[in-house]
């Protein structure tokens, strides 16, 4: 079984987002003991804060220093989605720290790969800018954090949210060095990421986007995450796989109107754990992004959890065909300027 690491902390709950909000501090708690009963089978990683530098890897300094600022203030909102508390820049940092913190395990050998359980999430989080619950893209700081401390030079980010990355396509469409792979509802919020979407300039080709009508399921996710994504992964031959792990892609999930299950979400892990076996050295980090109902939550990470920690049982097939065959034709037209398909 692999050495798997986790990130889990109670103080991801002081992030105050108010009465009715969807991204709520319960996200964590209903996690907390599948934390408690995989103790023995995992390895804890202590969370810690991100400091100023390592966010301005990929934010502006003024836009950090902008959310710090709202540590002074009982309740703040960057937009109507996007509301903070005094403590809510301080679990930020470490939202994202406690990502770096499980990199920097996964390199150190200690641990072969482990998810994250953070919050707030981070994949709608601009350079300048905060949106969609999201203050500061944690993903993307484990990614540029990866080269710039670890001299990893191909990372693959690969978001299975519900809702399309937007922050971490925009701070990488141009840079070659990380691909970026996102399935999502399509059109929806934010409106970013149609299957054209494939980057700028030495980026073009890098950027991947499997852009999904609702109702789409376990069937077509595993169709086009086989089809699309994993022949485009092994020509990269990424040196680290990194996982935007949303559940409101789930059919449980208030947000969304997709119909993926718990199987469907082992099994995208199984795809990608392989591709980090093939080319990364097992070197494989997931981090929670969406997901808004806490049994969907639970249920599909503690099934991600038994695929990262390497206690594989059968996958089960998908309950009906794939409905997506002509949209991947259109994505692997796309896509084969730039990659053999």
């Amino acid at each position: 079984m692999a050495a798997t690491g986790i990130v889990i902390d109670e103080r991801y709950l002081q992030h105050d987002t108010g009465p009715g909000h969807p991204e709520r501090p319960d996200r964590i708690a209903a996690l907390l003991p599948i934390a408690t009963a995989v103790s023995d089978m995992v390895t804890a990683i202590p969370a810690r804060h991100a400091t100023g530098d390592e966010l301005a890897l990929v934010h502006d300094g003024a836009y950090v220093e902008q959310v710090a600022a709202t540590r002074f203030l009982p309740a703040f909102a960057f937009d109507a989605d996007t509301p903070t508390c005094e403590r809510s820049y301080e679990t930020a940092r470490l939202a994202a720290g406690g990502f770096l913190a499980l990199l920097d395990a996964v390199i150190a050998g200690g641990v072969q790969n482990g998810f994250a359980f953070v919050r707030p999430p981070g994949h709608h989080a601009e350079r300048h800018r905060a949106m969609g619950f999201c203050l500061f893209n944690n993903i993307a700081v484990g990614a540029e954090y990866l080269r710039r401390q670890h001299g990893m030079e191909r990372i693959l980010v690969v978001d299975w949210d519900l809702h399309h990355g937007n922050g971490t396509q925009h701070m990488f469409e141009s840079d070659p060095g990380v691909l970026y792979v996102s399935s999502h509802q399509y059109p929806y919020y934010p409106g970013t990421g149609a299957i054209d979407e494939v980057g700028r300039g030495n980026g073009e080709g890098y950027t991947v986007n499997l852009a999904f009508p609702a109702g789409f399921g376990d069937a077509e996710y595993v169709d086009a995450f086989t089809r699309i994504v994993e022949p485009i992964a092994h020509q990269y031959a990424p040196q680290f796989v990194l996982i935007s792990a949303g559940f409101d892609a789930h059919a449980r999930d208030p947000l969304g109107g997709m119909q993926v299950t718990e199987a469907g979400f082992k099994a995208l892990a199984r795809l990608l754990l392989g591709i980090a076996r093939d080319h990364a050295g097992d070197r494989c980090a997931a981090i929670l992004e969406g997901g808004y109902d806490l049994t969907a939550i639970r249920n599909s990470t503690g099934e991600v959890l038994t695929e990262l920690r390497g206690d594989s049982r059968p996958l089960l097939p998908p309950p009906l065909p794939s409905r997506a065959g002509g949209l991947i034709e259109r994505i692997r037209k796309v896509q084969g300027r730039y990659w053999k398909l």
